[in-house]
């Protein structure tokens, strides 16, 4: 045995112990067998400038608990970690500490700035991959990527080179998503939609030869100095006489045209909508469609043009104001509504954005959402749960051509050159020499780096080592399950669909795991705003990781969000100690004696009972774990362990591990084995209580980890001796609960009379009746007449126990009208004040309900004590 357990379990004693214990023996490290089938699992990347929080916890402990049970499973197991570059977010972290430096990125130029943000990768970038070992996290970190490692870019690079000889990259200009604060384009999945309250200005465009006006409704009126025409409907009636006129834009003063377009909604406000090509999606194509001028009245970081010298430089909510103002003097303003619409915003920092109009890298989505969304329908892979493939469907069903060139210097460059002299653009996976066209070598390289979301989207692949046919790519691709929340589905999700189907011909994984969020004990989302956020950190200070992991696998419902506590992680420490502490027992009545790791050949009916107990638990909970519902399985462990192993099994053992001879060596045997058999079962939630306890324990190997999951055995069913033990037991419970109902002592002993057809398991029972359901004697029949006595029914049973025995009428009845009288005195204060019209009236409704809730309580109470107290006369 290798050591004795401590009087107490101290996690921040074992846990970082036993993790370097881990990473010394390599016992992550996946081996690439191919006589094994292999499970793979790709962790999504956390960003580097990312700390810790409780949506990585729980991810990150799903993961942990499947890699561990297909490892112990006899799977060939990778669990391949990483960190993603997450270029806005790490570029804005850099430059606003230049800020404090008095330093821009132009100050610094580009190569002294990527020097810099390598630095802060190196200072920063490992934080969270630490804070994830904190948690157990049993990775593979001899394989830890990062996706802007050279071999990530290489994989980016070919890509780029394949999809733009193809024809799937293409670069143009087009309307894109920009934030103003974050000074790039944002892809249609990063835009985040919330509901702003805003206005509807009702304007009027006249016609230049004089002949009226049109009024039109807008939300954003600054985006009027853009306008270069006005549409109707082709088949709007009203309107069929002006299509072809000229009217004359507001404020500008410029002559705009009235078009036709089926894009304008007849029923909608006035059937007339203004046209601003530069500044909306949808204008845009009706200005391709109708020819119309494309004028950009913002800068990047959204404020006015020098074309219109009375708003230059002015925001675009200000120029609102100064604009709104203008229209009014001018006459040209009709009437201000009120008007509530989703606005998009970026996921970044929040920033409303701006559809701009742009010259920028794209994909053509459209032939390759199509196998994607195949893979999906003809099962190839599968989203548990399954309605989360409608997200998915609806994404790539609806997508439009993906930007993916940012305005940032961190991240992977564009692999696209520019030759000055015959103005061609050669793309290529490797830094050209010349231009491709002309043989120039005045060629330059395009400033902008790819989409973040571009190089995450080959993460499944480009990790273990594509574009070459390396012995990784072939045995663990595709990958076997993703683990991920909802709320990433189309940034992320669809685009490794995508690219793993058109780069490599499958789909990059079997199956989509989707976990929801982890709210506040409210209910509440977690956010810096509200200031509820927990650090899983500090809990795992507290209470220790195997308490967090198993409150979040325990309250884990795949695709449902879960409440997160301190009492449900208190609840979690609770059950660690009431393992520790069984563990403790077991050893007390073990470590003077030779006791084999087996079952012994002669087993009593409390043995057959546990063992075949735990032969159905193991069956039910690898059934669960192979569908994922790991939030039931932990359950049913939590129950066999609490209930069944440590509530009835030790106590059914004690009598004979108290004697001597071969029936106590048997109850040891099986004390071992059984907790052995439970801390390989619990041991891919609780990882570190489970390896101390296990070391502990006699037993063959170096790790728990690398040991068999337990199966189920068919030779380890006892169903008879368990039907007789599970009598026996109902009849102790239904013993104490009617104790306990009349508040009889456990010191307070008394005769109890069975009457039963099946006699023979209350006759081999008797000794635990009499141990633990607080009798002095036990009498078993088919029937018995007796007078004053309580009556308990079973399923199987009549029981009785004389009342004299149980209790002293007198004291008990004296005992219970006393309290009678409390509560009838808490009832009429109760309904005196709810027959008061003014306490009710006046009160808070909070404090009418207690009240209500009191009176409700002690009529419930009085009916029970009278009825006790009819009982007893």
């Amino acid at each position: 045995m290798a050591k004795e357990l401590a009087k107490a379990y101290n996690p921040s004693e074992v846990e970082d112990r036993t993790y370097e214990f881990w990473l010394k023996g390599g016992y992550f490290h996946a081996k690439c067998e191919k006589d094994k089938k292999p499970y793979t699992i790709v962790m999504p990347p956390p960003n580097i400038t990312g700390q810790l929080h409780m949506g990585h916890a729980l991810d990150n402990t799903l993961q942990d608990i499947l890699i561990r049970y297909h490892r112990m499973s006899g799977f060939d197991t990778l669990w391949l970690p990483g960190t993603d570059h997450a270029s806005i977010a790490t570029e804005a972290k850099i430059v606003e500490a230049m800020k404090k430096e008095g330093l821009t990125k132009d100050d610094l130029g580009r190569e002294k700035f990527l020097e810099r943000a390598w630095d802060w990768k190196k200072q920063y970038g490992g934080r969270i991959c630490e804070q994830l070992k904190k948690m157990g996290s049993s990775c593979d970190w001899d394989r830890e990527r990062f996706t802007l490692d050279s071999g990530c870019n290489k994989a980016v690079n070919t890509v780029f080179e394949k999809l733009y000889n193809k024809g799937l990259i293409y670069r143009g200009e087009r309307i894109i998503n920009w934030c103003p604060h974050c000074l790039t384009s944002i892809s249609d999945a990063e835009v985040e939609y919330e509901e702003q309250q805003g206005h509807f200005w009702h304007l009027r465009y006249p016609f230049k030869d004089g002949s009226g006006y049109l009024e039109l409704a807008t939300t954003r009126p600054e985006t009027l100095l853009g306008d270069t025409a006005v549409a109707v409907n082709p088949d709007d009636e009203r309107y069929k006489d002006i299509v072809g006129k000229t009217l004359i834009l507001p404020i500008v003063h410029r002559e705009i045209p009235v078009v036709a377009d089926s894009y304008v909604e007849m029923d909608f406000g006035t059937g007339v909508v203004k046209i601003t090509p530069a500044h909306d999606p949808n204008d845009f194509e009706v200005g391709l469609r109708h020819n119309l001028e494309v004028i950009n009245v913002l800068t990047p970081d959204a404020k006015i043009t020098e074309d219109y010298p009375k708003y230059a430089g002015m925001d675009r909510y200000e120029a609102r104001k100064a604009i709104v103002a203008d229209l009014k003097e001018e006459g040209a303003l009709v009437e201000i509504e009120d008007y509530s619409h989703n606005v998009g915003t970026c996921y970044r920092c929040g920033t409303t954005v701006e559809p701009r109009v742009s010259k920028q890298w794209f994909v053509k989505m459209k032939p390759l959402a199509g196998p994607a969304i195949d893979a999906v329908k003809n099962g190839e892979t599968k989203f548990i749960p399954q309605r989360f493939d409608k997200i998915y469907f609806h994404w790539l069903e609806n997508i439009r051509d993906w930007c993916i060139s940012r305005q940032l210097w961190w991240g992977h460059r564009i692999p696209a050159w520019y030759c000055s002299d015959c103005g061609e653009i050669t793309v290529s996976s490797e830094t050209p020499c010349a231009c491709g066209k002309c043989g120039s070598k005045n060629i330059e390289q395009d400033p902008d780096t790819l989409d973040t979301w571009f190089s995450s989207a080959l993460w499944p692949f480009s990790t273990l080592g594509w574009p070459e046919e390396t012995e990784d790519f072939k045995h663990y691709y595709p990958t076997s399950t993703l683990v991920t929340g909802y709320d990433i589905i189309p940034f992320w999700v669809m685009r490794m669909m995508f690219s793993g189907i058109e780069q490599t011909g499958k789909a990059p994984f079997d199956t989509v795991l989707i976990h929801g969020l982890v709210r506040d004990a409210q209910g509440r989302k977690m956010s810096k705003s509200l200031g509820n956020g927990i650090d899983p950190l500090e809990v795992i200070d507290k209470y220790g990781a195997d308490a967090l992991r198993f409150t979040l696998a325990n309250g884990n419902s795949p695709g449902n969000d879960m409440r997160f506590s301190d009492e449900k992680v208190e609840a979690s420490r609770n059950f660690a100690n009431k393992l520790w502490n069984a563990s403790r027992f077991v050893h007390m009545n073990i470590d003077d004696y030779d006791v084999k790791n087996e079952l012994p050949e002669k087993l009593e009916a409390e043995d057959k009972w546990i063992i075949s107990t735990l032969n159905t638990y193991t069956k039910e909970i690898r059934e669960n774990l192979d569908k994922f519902e790991l939030g039931i399985a932990v359950q049913k462990l939590y129950d066999f362990i609490w209930d069944c192993f440590c509530d009835w099994y030790i106590e059914l053992a004690k009598s004979r591990l108290q004697s001597e001879g071969e029936s106590a060596q048997n109850a040891r045997q099986v004390l071992v084995w059984v907790l052995t058999k439970i801390l390989l079962l619990l041991h891919p939630f609780m990882p570190f209580i489970t390896e101390e306890i296990w070391q502990s324990l006699p037993h063959e190997g170096e790790t728990i980890m690398t040991q068999a999951y337990p199966e189920y055995d068919e030779a380890l069913n006892f169903p008879e001796a368990s039907h007789e033990m599970e009598m026996v037991m109902e009849a102790i419970k239904a013993i104490r609960n009617r104790r306990a109902e009349m508040n009889v002592p456990p010191s307070r002993k008394a005769k109890v009379y069975i009457a039963a057809k099946e006699q023979k398991p209350y006759v081999n029972g008797e000794k635990f009746i009499i141990k633990l359901a607080s009798a002095n004697e036990v009498e078993i029949g088919e029937s018995f007449e007796l007078e004053g006595a309580v009556t308990i029914v079973t399923a199987d049973a009549k029981i009785y126990i004389p009342m004299d025995e149980l209790v002293d009428k007198e004291a008990e009845l004296k005992r219970l009208n006393k309290e009678l009288e409390t509560a009838k005195k808490e009832l009429a204060m109760a309904e005196g004040k709810l027959a008061n019209e003014k306490f009710v009236s006046k009160a808070p409704q909070a404090v009418v309900d207690k009240v209500k809730a009191t009176a409700e309580k002690m009529t419930e109470k009085i009916s029970l004590i009278e009825a006790a107290m009819s009982a007893l006369k």
